[in-house]
Order: structure tokens, then sequence, then C-alpha cells
């Protein structure tokens, strides 16, 4: 729960050749139904119900991705498992109904990893599809989503909680509960400030080095404006941080950390803050600053105030969902022009730390 909704492009067309040899029937191993991890598979059309509308799904649990409650129901401990391998950390922050998930395993399977999947909107509805048997469809109205997956999905953990799982929940979440924002966050002397800027900018790592000098971590890479709230307070992913390989030249105690396996994406290491040494972190912050990195060659450490428009055209880029959903997400934005704006020149990490200090600092009556 790190990141930002991020949808994958379109797959190119295959070839007529490639499509038929994909339809070769493949041997299924033996013992791969017989272990299936699943309680009530959805093997044939039960009479009277084509569509599968009324099949049961007898397990049920709640998750609290980002504080918000999101119920998944389903036929296999298996995907309530991958579920708390994502959310096992979190709290609830938010007293509002459940977003819902129902999602069915079937007992289809070919022994590989489903396609990345194609993810397609249209006023509320949004669809996620790998192919005729692994989709999902959420309507962002509702705050509900129903998918069908395959053993197969379900045999490749990380492919099942980034694509399905972990997108889902954003998805719903960023619909109604809260709107998304490409920045890290953290906090000084009840201060927080959102560090943004494009991938590479350098956000995890200032948030990571304002941790280790004793402010308070609340994400690296996303942030969520609460839609619940008149105030600037977000949260965001405080369990875990997540570093460029380079990192390890400037921090020491990542040092011997292995690239975390993910289903897509650029290369990482991820490690939960809980153990790293003296980082303190909190699930939301009250914003009071907007930073926008400028990290560059030579450059001493200035902060060079900014308007809010500056802020506006930066956060807008990463909405992505359609229709009255963004709507509502750009209103919201709007209340972060009450938010002080700057341009973070820097080369140094220390010298940016101390220069966020001097802005954090409580302002005396002399001051």
């Amino acid at each position: 729960m790190d990141k930002l909704i991020n949808f994958p492009a379109p797959r190119q067309f295959r070839n007529y050749q490639s499509l038929l040899r994909e339809l070769e029937p493949v041997p299924l191993a033996d013992d791969l139904l017989e272990n299936a991890p699943f309680e009530t598979p959805a093997q044939q059309t039960p009479p009277g119900d084509p569509i599968l509308c009324s099949i049961e799904l007898p397990l049920r649990r709640v998750f609290y991705p980002l504080g918000f409650a999101f119920e998944i129901v389903t036929n296999s401990q298996s995907v309530l498992n991958a579920a708390a391998e994502s959310w096992h950390h979190t709290k609830q922050l938010d007293s509002r109904p459940a977003l819902q998930l129902r999602l069915c395993i079937t007992d289809h399977a070919v022994d590989s990893c489903p396609a990345t999947p194609v993810v397609r909107g249209q006023q509320h509805l949004l669809s996620i599809v790998a192919d005729a048997d692994n989709q999902a469809i959420c309507d962002l109205e509702a705050g509900y989503a129903f998918g069908w997956l395959t053993l197969d999905a379900l045999g490749y953990t990380a492919y099942l909680r980034y694509h399905f799982l972990e997108a889902i929940a954003l998805i719903l979440i960023a619909s109604s509960r809260a709107t998304p924002i490409h920045g890290a966050c953290v906090s000084r002397f009840g201060h927080g400030m959102l560090l943004c800027g494009p991938s590479g900018a350098g956000k995890s790592t200032l948030a990571y080095a304002c941790a280790r000098s004793g402010w308070t971590f609340i994400s690296d890479d996303s942030s969520y404006l609460r839609h619940d709230r008149d105030g600037l307070g977000v949260v965001g992913n405080s369990h875990q941080v997540r570093f460029r390989p380079s990192a390890k030249e400037l921090f020491p105690e990542i040092r011997g950390r292995n690239i975390t396996p993910r289903a897509e994406g650029k290369p990482s290491i991820e490690v939960p803050t809980a153990e790293l040494p003296g980082i303190i972190a909190a699930d939301e912050a009250e914003v009071h600053s907007i930073l926008l990195l400028n990290r560059w060659p030579c450059a001493r450490a200035e902060l060079l105030p900014l308007p809010a428009a500056a802020a506006q055209d930066y956060f807008q880029q990463s909405l992505q969902l359609p229709g009255k959903v963004r709507e509502q997400q750009v209103r919201a934005l709007k209340r972060l022009s009450s938010a002080a704006v700057y341009e973070l020149r820097y080369q140094d990490l220390q010298h940016a730390v101390h220069c966020l200090d001097l802005l954090a600092k409580p302002k005396g009556p002399s001051s």
C-alpha cells in the first residue's frame, strides 16, 4: 500500500500463430487441484445460475488499508492470507462502512502466471482484465468490486496482491475516501510536509533522511488526502520505506538487504520501518507545507516560494479515475491551496533536512 494506482500500458496484439500456441491444451499437474488452497471452488455452472451471481463465498475478513475498512469475501483462505501480508500492520482510522471486494477462485489452472491486466474505465465503472478467467470490475460509486481469478493467479502471491488486492483497495479508496497525492509525507513539531516530484526526484530518500534526524515518518512516495475532514489531513503507509538500490551508499543500515521481488516496477529495497533503528512513524499528519523537490549538482539548500497553482498542476497529474470521481478529487485538492508551497533546491541531504527543520520550527513572537 505504498504506491499510487499505476495503470499499465495496453498490451500489444499478439500474432495469430502465438494465439494458436496459447490455445493448445497444457497438461495440469496431478497434485495442483488436489492440494488447491480454496474451500468451495467454482467448478461448473449450477442450475438456474448461468452467470454465477449466487455462488457461495463463505470466507470474509475486514482489513484496513490506509486505515479504511475493506472487506474481502471469498472462497479461498489463501486470498485472505495474501491480504494479511499487505495489511496485517494497519489499524482502523475511519468509521464509515466498509468497501467490499467479492473474489471467487476457480479450479482452472495451466501452471503459469496470468498476463499483466489491462485497466479501463468509463463513468463509475472500471475493469481490470488479464484474460477471460482473471478479471475484476469495480463500481466506483458503490465502493464495491467483484472478480474471478484462477489457481494460477493465486499461486503467484505478488501478482495477486499487486494487480488485484492492493490495486482494487486503492481504486475504491481513491474513488470515495481519499484523494491520491504523488508525494512523501513527514512531520516535525506538528508541521506536516509533502515532499513532491516525479519518479526519481528523491522523495523517499529525503523522507527517510528526515526520519533519521528525528522527524515523524508518514509515507515515502504516495499520500492520500482524506475526504472526511475539512483540514489537510493525509494518511500513508508508514510501515515501510522503499529505497532505490543506490540508497545503500547513503544509508549503511540497509546494506546487505536484497531487492524486493515485485510484480512490476523499478527495482527497490523495501524495509519495514520497525526494522530501522530510531524511526518514529505515524499513520497520518496535518499538512502545512508542500515542497517541490529540485535536486541538482552544486545547488545549495534553499527554499523558494511558489504560487499555489504550481502544486495544483503537479497534483492533478496523478488523478487517473474518470467522471464524477475525478471532479471530487479536484475539489479535494483545492483545499491544499491553503498550504504554503516552495521549491526546495538542494544537493546534500543533510543540508536539505536542516533547511526543512528551519521551516518547521515554531516561530516565536519575535520571529
